[in-house]
């Protein structure tokens, strides 16, 4: 595989945005977030957008700004945490680029992400902890993983990079 577009998959606060900016840095790519792009065209944060149209519409939004980074090459796509467990938009991202799955066992996941309302999916631990569990079937088809539980964002790329020469 040629990869010329990365797309990072993964369960909230893995380090998806963190680890698109940096890899991207490394390959001399540019850089989009999903959720950052969602938030530009709506003119509001995605708490706000949940609580004012709901997740269907959310996803609707997600789906979309997908959809228009298809044609982008030399890119590293930050994906939403649940970009990638809807069948179709896994259908294009497996299709359009090489999809990196950041893995971080739940335990890291719930230290690393508050439950103060800037997640809309993090209001209870017992609900992201089934979140995560009905996610981790659709990021397993990812065409490769990264131990993202454990090592700095630079070891992360490290890895990531690796990866790309060998394929």
């Amino acid at each position: 595989m040629t990869a010329d577009k990365i797309y990072l998959v993964g369960f909230m606060g893995v380090g998806k945005t963190s680890v698109a900016r940096a890899l991207a840095k490394r390959l001399d790519w540019k850089v989009e977030d999903i959720d950052a792009r969602i938030e530009r065209a709506e003119r509001r944060d995605i708490p706000t957008i949940f609580r004012e149209a709901g997740e269907p519409y959310f996803r609707a939004r997600e789906r979309e700004a997908l959809i228009q980074l298809l044609p982008e090459r030399g890119t590293v796509v930050a994906s939403g945490g649940g970009t990638f467990a809807d069948p179709a938009n896994r259908e294009l991202m497996l299709r359009d680029g090489a999809v990196i799955w950041l893995d971080a066992p739940l335990s890291t996941v719930l230290g690393r992400v508050p439950l103060d309302g800037r997640r809309p999916l993090a209001t209870d631990r017992l609900a992201m902890e089934q979140l995560y569990n009905q996610r981790l079937a659709a990021y397993r088809l990812a065409h490769f993983r990264v131990d993202a539980g454990r090592g700095s964002v630079e070891e992360l790329v490290d890895h990531i990079v690796e990866w790309l020469a060998q394929t």
